[in-house]
């Protein structure tokens, strides 16, 4: 699909942060895994994705234990998996560093799924979003919770071509897993 005026295709930024986590003492912030409420959570994430048609084309994931278990969670929900690539530079980052880890994604690539954390998730999403549908965007800018998807779209030849104000927030939801 190619956008107007020859702008490129339609590209999609699926934006998760990771499910909730635990704060076991003595585990440095790195290193520490899901919560209960984030194993319940992660899968329900991917069943959503799927549910929506956002299924990734690769995953951008920080190294952190919390979103790599988030994203072995969520893929689990899935038949076929994309490539994923860990990126210690997703960890703690900001909104123009993981803008820039996201510019370096294939040009092949039309969806591609960025796992990560706040406040650089929350920041990022309102930075390329020039509008976002329905009350989508003032939902992001009131609270970007554990396991939150945002959907951005724009069209684009390249990731590199990925701007601030470039692109239109199209859904956001927070996937909830059920008690047992």
């Amino acid at each position: 699909m190619t956008g107007p005026a020859g702008r490129g295709p339609l590209r999609r930024l699926v934006v998760l942060r990771h499910a909730k986590s635990a704060w076991p003492e003595g585990v440095e912030d790195h290193r520490r895994p899901l919560a209960p409420r984030g194993r319940r959570d992660a899968p329900a994430a991917g069943r959503a994705l799927a549910a929506a048609g956002s299924l990734p084309d690769l995953v951008l994931c920080s190294t952190a234990v919390r979103a790599r278990r988030t994203w072995e969670l969520v893929s689990a929900e899935w038949a076929t998996p994309p490539p994923v690539h860990y990126d210690r530079r997703l960890y703690a980052a900001g909104p123009a560093d993981l803008l820039e880890v996201v510019r370096e994604a294939p040009a092949d690539v039309r969806t591609l799924l960025l796992i990560g954390h706040n406040p650089g998730l929350e920041e990022l999403v309102r930075a390329l979003a020039a509008d976002g549908l329905d009350d989508s965007l003032d939902r992001v800018r009131e609270k970007f919770p554990t396991s939150a998807i945002a959907v951005l779209t724009w069209h684009g030849t390249g990731w590199p071509a990925l701007a601030p104000g470039a692109a239109l927030l199209t859904s956001f939801t927070v996937p909830r897993g059920k008690k047992r």
